[in-house]
């Protein structure tokens, strides 16, 4: 039994030291996003501001391939350099507080190219108002499949 005993502990010490790891790991990655936790706005928050008869929009910006969203402007995918430059160009006269809503929905939200740049781009520039929209898997899973508002 005192075998046992020993052989339990091993196990979960072993179990305590790989799950401390996962945790350090997942919070350095979370450390590492531009964005703080409350930036990200859910989808839902934003289709209903739009469906909102007389209610004030923030800058709807997509930096992704396509402006699927109702009422949003294009930047273009700001992985490339040329679109990010055309991002700062879009909100060279935008006032500081401007509320802003950027979004791409390309791909996995983790994995997206484009959010970070343009997120960056944004806290660099002093705004101070600004959100991402929380696409976790794409724009069309998380937005058009279910039947957010869309550009026509």
């Amino acid at each position: 039994m005192n075998s046992l005993s020993k052989k339990t502990i091993r196990i979960l010490s072993c179990a305590l030291v790989m799950a401390i790891f996962i945790v350090a790991t997942a919070f350095a990655q979370f450390q590492d996003e531009p964005w703080k936790p409350e930036q990200l706005m859910a989808p839902s928050v934003l289709a209903e501001m739009i469906n909102k008869p007389g209610s004030e929009l923030p800058l709807i910006i997509s930096v992704g391939p396509a402006g699927l969203i109702k009422g949003s402007v294009e930047a273009g995918p700001t992985s490339e350099k040329q679109n990010l430059k055309k991002l700062e160009k879009l909100l060279a006269n935008e006032s500081k507080s401007r509320s802003i809503v950027l979004y791409c929905g390309c791909c996995p939200f983790i994995n997206c190219p484009n959010i970070r740049p343009a997120f960056s781009l944004l806290n660099k520039m002093g705004f101070t108002k600004h959100k991402l929209l929380n696409l976790s898997r794409n724009v069309k899973a998380d937005w058009i499949d279910k039947g957010y508002p869309v550009n026509k």
